[in-house]
C-alpha cells in the first residue's frame, strides 16, 4: 500500500501492533455504529479486524504524527454506489476517528489527500462519500470537503435490529475536483498579492 504524509497525519497501511490503538477508539458506542459496524468487544477482535484490512489492502491507519498514535481509520474501497456509474473509474472514501481527536479537522485532512491521490495519481471519474441519515459529523466532513449531495437510499440493517435506516451519498466527479482546485489556487494568489 502507499503512504501518504500531509501536515499532522501519517496514512499508512494497518501493522499487527495497531490492535491496542484500534481497540481503544473501536470498542467506542459513538464510533462503530455511526460507520456501519458493531463496536469491538475485545482486543483479539481489533487483531482479527487488522488481519481482514491487511489482506484487502483498502484500508489505512490514520496516525497523528505529533503522539506516533493510530487514532482512526479511512477506507478507499471499490465500490459502485449507484450503479448506472458503473462504467466509471470510482472509489468510496469511509472513515472512523476516536473521538478524543473530533473536531480538528483531522478527518477532512485525511480525506483530503485521498482525493488528490485518486484524482491526480488513479486518475478516477468519481469518489463517493455516503452516512447514515443521522451522522451529522459525517455530513460535515463530505460539505466541507466539497463532495455534493446525490442520492438516498433505504435498508434494513442488522446492527441497528433490522431496522430500516437510511444512507445518504454525495459524490465529486474529477471536475468538480479539478474546479475546486483551481479556485483555490487562484484565491491563493489573490491572497499572496494583497500581501
Amino acid at each position: 500500500m502507499d503512504r501518504f504524509e500531509t501536515e499532522r497525519l501519517l496514512l499508512r497501511g494497518w501493522q499487527e501492533s495497531d490492535y491496542k490503538d484500534l481497540y481503544e477508539y473501536a470498542q467506542r458506542e459513538e464510533v462503530g455504529p455511526f460507520a456501519g459496524w458493531s463496536p469491538h468487544k475485545s482486543e483479539q477482535e481489533s487483531k482479527e479486524v487488522i488481519r481482514y484490512f491487511l489482506q484487502n489492502k483498502n484500508s489505512y491507519a490514520i496516525v497523528w504524527k505529533e503522539e506516533n498514535k493510530v487514532i482512526g481509520s479511512i477506507g478507499f474501497h471499490k465500490r459502485t454506489p449507484d450503479v448506472k456509474q458503473s462504467h466509471l473509474a470510482q472509489r468510496e472514501v469511509g472513515f472512523a476517528l476516536h473521538p478524543k481527536y473530533w473536531g480538528r479537522g483531522i478527518v477532512p485532512e485525511a480525506v483530503n489527500h485521498l482525493l488528490k491521490y485518486g484524482f491526480e495519481h488513479l486518475h478516477l471519474d468519481l469518489i463517493w462519500c455516503g452516512h447514515f441519515d443521522f451522522n451529522t459529523k459525517s455530513k460535515r466532513v463530505n460539505e466541507k470537503c466539497g463532495f455534493r449531495y446525490k442520492f438516498q437510499k433505504t435498508d434494513r440493517y442488522k446492527l441497528f435490529n433490522n431496522r430500516l435506516i437510511t444512507s445518504v451519498y454525495y459524490c465529486m466527479t474529477k471536475d468538480d475536483y479539478f474546479e475546486k482546485k483551481q479556485l483555490k489556487s487562484t484565491a491563493d494568489l489573490s491572497h499572496t498579492n494583497r500581501l
